[in-house]
């Protein structure tokens, strides 16, 4: 358990303004953000943050934001953004930030829904999607900030902004605004990413962020003020808990990544003692390290394979519940020390003490790879609904391909049908309203307080949860079996060539795939079976065709009859958020995926 700092309040009435004046109080001098700036680190100590949303409070409340007003932000994992999240909570505003990656027509609906008359964009790439909303009459947004002066053209710049902040900044009138929230004021709405539809708005409030903060401390335990590496989209509820909300309430570090490509180089150069990533994340360091072992000599080779039969065995005691004997307490000891340390080092990966995944099921194949190096990544469970985490595996408690158990307060039950329902304080009062419609909230939890989650699972006898798949994701052959496409995607996945897979088969006979290559692994492979092909002709090459043609029949082995593929098509491209093949927390978009391979997919039925 995580120890808790002074807590201003009791729990149930605790704001994050009011974390924020205890930091700044309590730890003055201790480093709060942190960002690249050219070759180096710029940092604010918690002092310089609460003046810095000080001032940048003022200059939105002098642009025209006030209490329960929606504003929107469309910028990467950079100061100005994490800055002006505060702030605006400060005035009891509602951040809320929108993906990136969103389309124009999402903008579009995320603007009319909110009723946002305010934006603040980072630049040039931003400003398309934007500007036409400002001469749209049926959008109620007024204005525009962007952060980068070069391409603000006649908006308001970030810069001028912070300006008219320090010019009329009032202390009193700061403190008296904040002290106006309630823990029961709403912190922000986080916009579901609309891969089946119009992005839904759940409205979070300070009472249920904290709350659920405080629980998930109850059961890990972290250094204080541990540092956090923050590179996941604010607009996903798992980075606002981890990036923003989290730090305020352990007084943490948090280290801004705004460039996702160089997470890599950012973990290697700072060693953090913890890392969630999602679970394609996870997958591909570990294909990274696969490729690097792979062109080891063969005894090093040997040497690191006994290591991490060593490290399983050690991680399957702990998993169990059981204390390692001596010997193999030692063993571990030796081959942590000797060959997995140092291997670990040179990733970044030495000094952790926490890891964790969440968002899709994690391939259980990733999960015993990494628990070859000791590190147990513990997966949790949650939804924007549930203001993130409900169950997690702990360093205590933990099953590893399960995601954990329930927190303190919330309750889990698995309906006769299989989908999960969840009920507690951390479960949402239902889904914005349309400022068309009046505000409030609709829809939400049945009479009896159960939120339906859409996810498909089990608990089993120790109170674990296990979860297979989306419900609305079940395919359902035309003999009318259903099958959990994760589950099958992940078998193909355990081979390191495949990086991602499509399962398809609703209404058809008979399951077919698209694979991807993994752009890291089989480049390696390549290499090491003499194949001199270039990357974008490697999925036509017979040698590697053949391979992958064991891969599938390796997984068909462990699959039942109906979720065996018959035929795959394999594909040399990854698919990416920008692509928009994946969600910007890199779960697959199967609409758009089965939309756009529709031609291939067919071809796999009559060809």
């Amino acid at each position: 358990m995580t120890t808790i700092l002074r807590l201003p309040a009791d729990p149930a009435r605790i704001t994050f303004p009011a974390l924020l004046l205890r930091n700044a109080e309590d730890h003055p001098g201790l480093p709060a953000l942190s960002w690249r700036e050219g070759t180096g680190w710029t940092t604010l100590t918690w002092s310089e943050v609460r003046r810095k949303t000080a001032v940048l409070a003022a200059g939105y409340a002098a642009l025209g934001v006030g209490r329960g007003e929606h504003v929107l932000m469309m910028m990467g994992n950079t100061p100005e953004h994490w800055l002006s999240d505060l702030a605006l909570v400060h005035l009891g505003a509602v951040p809320v930030t929108v993906y990136g990656t969103s389309a124009p027509e999402q903008i579009a609906h995320i603007v009319r829904h909110s009723g946002a008359r305010v934006a603040i964009v980072e630049g040039a790439r931003e400003l398309p999607r934007w500007e036409p909303l400002l001469d749209d009459p049926t959008a109620p947004l007024e204005r525009l900030v962007v952060v980068d002066p070069a391409a603000a053209g006649p908006h308001r710049t970030y810069g001028s902004l912070h300006a008219t902040g320090a010019r009329l900044f009032s202390p009193d009138t700061f403190e008296k605004t904040w002290r106006e929230s309630r823990a029961t004021d709403p912190l922000t709405v986080v916009y579901t990413s609309g891969t089946t539809g119009d992005p839904k708005g759940v409205r979070l409030t300070h009472g249920m962020v904290v709350g659920n903060g405080t629980a998930l401390d109850s059961v890990i335990e972290f250094p204080e003020h541990v540092g956090h590496i923050c590179y996941l989209p604010f607009a996903h509820i798992a980075e606002r808990m981890l990036g923003i909300y989290l730090p305020l309430l352990r007084a943490a570090h948090v280290y801004l990544c705004a460039e996702p490509t160089q997470v890599a180089a950012t973990v290697r150069e700072l060693r953090p003692h913890q890392f969630f990533g999602v679970p394609r994340v996870w997958e591909k360091l570990a294909a990274a390290v696969r490729a690097a072992l792979a062109g080891l000599p063969e005894e090093q080779r040997r040497a690191v394979a006994a290591a991490n039969e060593t490290a399983r065995a050690h991680v399957a005691c702990r998993e169990r519940g059981e204390e390692p004997s001596a010997e193999l307490a030692a063993a571990y000891r030796e081959a942590k020390e000797g060959v997995l340390d140092p291997l670990l080092a040179l990733a970044g990966f030495d000094r952790l003490l926490w890891t964790a995944s969440a968002a899709a099921p994690m391939p259980v194949d990733v999960v015993r790879f990494w628990a070859g190096f000791g590190l147990v990544v513990m997966d949790a469970w949650g939804l924007t609904e549930t203001t993130g985490v409900v169950t997690i595996n702990s360093p205590a408690a933990f099953r590893i391909g399960s995601v954990g158990k329930p927190l303190a307060g919330m309750e889990v039950r698995v309906a006769d049908d299989g989908e999960v329902m969840v009920r507690g304080p951390f479960v949402f009062a239902g889904y914005l309203r349309g400022e068309g419609h009046g505000g409030g909230v609709d829809g939400g939890c049945d009479a009896d307080g159960w939120f339906a989650t859409g996810d498909i699972g089990h608990l089993d006898d120790d109170g674990f949860l296990w979860i297979t798949d989306r419900k609305k994701e079940l395919i359902v052959t035309s003999t009318g079996k259903n099958v959990a496409p994760a589950l099958v995607e992940n078998a193909l996945k355990e081979h390191p060539l495949v990086g991602q897979a499509l399962v398809h088969g609703d209404g058809r006979s008979y399951l077919v795939a698209l694979l991807v290559l993994d752009p890291e692994m089989a480049p390696a492979w390549a290499a090491a079976h003499g194949i001199g092909t270039t990357p974008g002709e490697l999925a036509d090459h017979p040698a590697v065709r053949a391979e992958v043609d064991r891969a599938v029949e390796a997984a068909n082995a462990r699959l039942n009859r109906t979720e065996q593929i018959k035929k795959y098509r394999l594909l040399d491209k990854e698919w990416s958020p920008e692509s928009g093949e994946l969600t910007p927390s890199l779960k697959l978009r199967r609409r758009v995926i089965r939309e756009k391979y529709a031609d291939v997919i067919d071809g796999l039925y009559t060809g």
